[in-house]
């Protein structure tokens, strides 16, 4: 496949990717809000922080407010992973691609767009933002539904899977570190009605919350929510379960076109990480620390396959 295609296609799948995971997050920040709970910072710039917008927010100056920090996240054209930029890229990228995707998908993409564009804060907020946030992540299954349900599985649909993987990974990894390390409870708050209730968001965030109940049926505790996102294999948005289908990919790449990437070896080792690690020893080592570090490696990972696949000549 042409370097470029594949850059298109993967990138098409990362754009789908974040515009639902904005969704959700913007979700559950305004649910979580809406309680007026003490977190120790304002929920806002936690939002921020998680979308890795808070610099770029800054530059623009004025504080963070629910309604500054929603149309920043959701509908600002200068905002490279706002909603409404990350919806376009996708179509953009789709556009390209007519001839590698089926008709079927290249409609689910640019029906989204075109209505995406007829919206705005004012017009969310009359008709109510959680009928915005189910919106986009409606759209954005259904694209991905119809994709994976009309395409050939061939290396096209292996450069979108990992555009979506990557995404993926790194939204987690995101999520749950915010949690822990900034929107920590106050000490009287941990454990109670609060504290609760913002890790039954977290994990409304990603899906998650019946995969819980079904696996621990217990109380929700912090360690059981970082073991179920992390290391987990069969929970569909865990670092696990994503990096698992990223080697696999990978390790087929490597094969179909004979050369030994750089890339696939680091995604190799960062499975074996997860395979072989414990929720114990990662939380020795610093949960917070550990999550960096698996952002910064996801980060890498994604540099090295733009220039093992995406670069080349």
């Amino acid at each position: 496949m042409l370097s470029r295609a594949a850059d298109n296609l993967y990138w098409m799948m990362r754009y789908v990717e974040r515009a639902e995971n904005m969704a959700r997050m913007l979700d559950v920040t305004h649910r979580m809000s809406l309680m007026g709970a003490d977190t120790g910072m304002n929920q806002w710039d936690a939002a921020l922080i998680i979308a890795g917008a808070d610099k770029p927010f800054a530059l623009r100056g004025g504080s963070a407010t629910p309604r500054s920090v929603i149309d920043f996240l959701a509908f600002a054209p200068d905002n490279p992973s706002s909603i409404a930029a990350c919806l376009k890229g996708a179509r953009e990228n789709a556009r390209a691609m007519r001839a590698q995707i089926t008709n079927e998908a290249w409609e689910s993409i640019n029906a989204a767009w075109l209505e995406m564009r007829t919206l705005t804060l004012d017009k969310v907020e009359a008709d109510g933002l959680r009928g915005f946030f189910d919106w986009v992540r409606d759209r954005s299954h259904l694209f991905r539904g119809v994709a994976e349900g009309t395409m050939q599985r061939g290396d096209a649909y292996r450069f979108m899977r990992l555009g979506t993987l990557i995404e993926r990974a790194d939204s987690t990894a995101r999520i749950l570190d915010v949690k822990y390390h900034i929107l920590l409870p106050s000490p009287r708050d941990v454990g109670g009605a609060v504290d609760y209730y913002q890790w039954g968001a977290l994990l409304r965030s990603v899906s998650s919350f019946r995969i819980y109940r079904q696996i621990y049926r217990d109380s929700i505790t912090p360690l059981r929510v970082a073991e179920l996102l992390i290391l987990r294999d069969d929970m569909p948005r865990s670092l696990h379960n994503c990096f698992s289908e990223i080697v696999e990919i990978m390790q087929h790449l490597r094969v179909h076109y004979r050369r030994d990437y750089e890339s696939v070896r680091l995604a190799e080792r960062l499975l074996m990480k997860l395979r072989y690690g414990t929720i114990d020893e990662i939380v020795a080592k610093g949960l917070h620390e550990y999550l960096t570090e698996a952002i910064d490696q996801n980060i890498e990972l994604g540099s090295m396959i733009a220039q093992d696949f995406m670069h080349s000549a």
